[in-house]
């Protein structure tokens, strides 16, 4: 299947400038996206520009990550209300070295490959521009009534905060990219969000003005969540990529716990799986919706695709051993218990738990359940469990001798609400 046509059934387009399928069926074209470089990983926000590198290359042709470091100096306004705090070079440098070690992972940069990734810094051109030489030879091309009819510009200039020349400077700054890779590296193709549209076009424009040769792009669009939620945020933040932020078994979690429309577009976009497969998981989900098969099929595909088999199997372990009730509670690490997505943690007299109480004030003075009465309900309607056992007895007493790691007990609460309370 050609790459555009891949693309477009996944969901993955949005706009494109007309003869881009005629450039990639002509040549091997490179084409590039750039990264933002103000944390030392990337998030799964940056997931589907990395997919979009990588069908680039499954294609045949060569990915180009371009890694703002002169970008990052300025801020880019696009889909913001605010400007944004800049990084110092010594910062910079430091995640520039993170972001590379992880695009490392999914692309094939061994120089012998005739499409070998390639990874750029836009401040290692940047360095050398002096100001005077960029507004004479770059803003002199394009016009201040062409910068201001850009949607990410203009709403900026109707907001209550205003834009500063920084900001506004930025798609140029970004033009420049796309002009000096073309030039440079014969990179004709530029891939974004659909967010960065203006700043694309604008480098398309600038190659066209200043050399008369033509260059090409496309976006995808911006991800949203059924629920009206922002994509890739939970109430813990960002879920990044880098398992020293985000567990891989809160990774695994998340995907796990997508919504089903989310679950049926995301399965198309964040895995290389053949339609007739997705197909397939598509309706095995319609009959048996319970099972949820397609959010455990992203989130095993994600999950190996990001950490490796490894980390996936230990992700399932852990999750069966806390919501399927299988394994010994006991071989749960401090870290597991902690890592759980969505749990309620909260602090206990130890002292209390040496001499004991009853299962009821527990609940309650824990904060568990708002009072004795609804605790003595939801045990009585077998809803509670402690260190996955169930409780089916109002006289249960909770001792010292259940604590997990001579630290913790874990409360279950229905299905799916986790508390893990701390004896202190």
């Amino acid at each position: 299947m050609l790459l555009l046509d891949e693309l477009k059934w996944r969901g993955m387009i949005q706009d494109i400038i007309p003869g881009t399928a005629e450039q990639l069926a002509k040549e091997m074209t490179s084409g590039y996206i750039g990264f933002d470089p103000t944390a030392d990983s990337l998030h799964i926000g940056s997931l589907v520009p990395i997919l979009l590198l990588v069908h680039l290359q499954k294609a045949g042709h060569r990915p180009v990550a371009l890694v703002g470091g002169a970008t990052g100096m300025v801020g880019d306004p696009s889909g913001k209300s605010e400007e944004r705090n800049l990084l110092d070079e010594e910062t910079l440098q430091h995640n520039l070295n993170g972001i590379r070690k992880q695009l490392e992972k999914y692309l094939d940069f061994n120089p012998g490959l005739p499409n070998a990734a390639v990874m750029v810094n836009n401040y290692d051109w940047f360095r050398e521009i002096h100001f005077l030489d960029f507004i004479r030879d770059v803003g002199k091309h394009i016009t201040v009534n062409y910068m201001m009819a850009k949607d990410s510009v203009r709403k900026r200039l109707e907001g209550v905060s205003g834009m500063s020349f920084t900001e506004f400077s930025y798609q140029l700054v970004q033009g420049y990219d796309f002009y000096w890779l073309y030039k440079n590296r014969n990179c004709k193709l530029q891939m974004g969000g659909s967010d960065q549209w203006g700043n694309i076009t604008t480098g398309t424009e600038l190659i066209r003005r200043k050399t008369g040769g033509e260059a090409f792009a496309f976006t995808c669009p911006l991800l949203t969540k059924s629920d009206g939620g922002k994509f890739g945020k939970t109430e813990k933040g960002n879920i990044w990529l880098d398992p020293g932020k985000t567990s891989p078994y809160q990774f695994y979690q998340f995907w796990l716990n997508a919504a089903d429309e989310d679950a049926k577009k995301w399965i198309r976009i964040f895995t290389f799986l053949s339609r007739e497969t997705i197909a397939a998981l598509t309706a095995e989900q319609e009959q048996n919706p319970e099972e949820r098969i397609l959010q455990k099929t992203l989130a095993r595909e994600l999950t190996i695709f990001i950490h490796g088999q490894t980390e996936f199997e230990a992700a399932l372990q852990t999750t069966e051993k806390l919501f399927a009730g299988r394994g010994n509670i006991e071989s749960l690490s401090e870290a597991d218990l902690h890592a759980m997505e969505g749990i309620v943690q909260s602090e206990y007299s130890r002292s209390r738990l040496m001499t004991g109480i009853d299962v009821v004030s527990f609940l309650a003075e824990t904060g568990v359940l708002p009072s004795k009465g609804e605790a003595r309900k939801l045990i009585q309607n077998g809803g509670l469990s402690i260190n996955r056992q169930k409780v089916e007895n109002v006289q249960f007493h909770v001792d010292a001798h259940l604590l997990l790691h001579d630290q913790y007990i874990l409360v279950q609460k229905g299905k799916r609400n986790f508390f893990l309370i701390t004896a202190k």
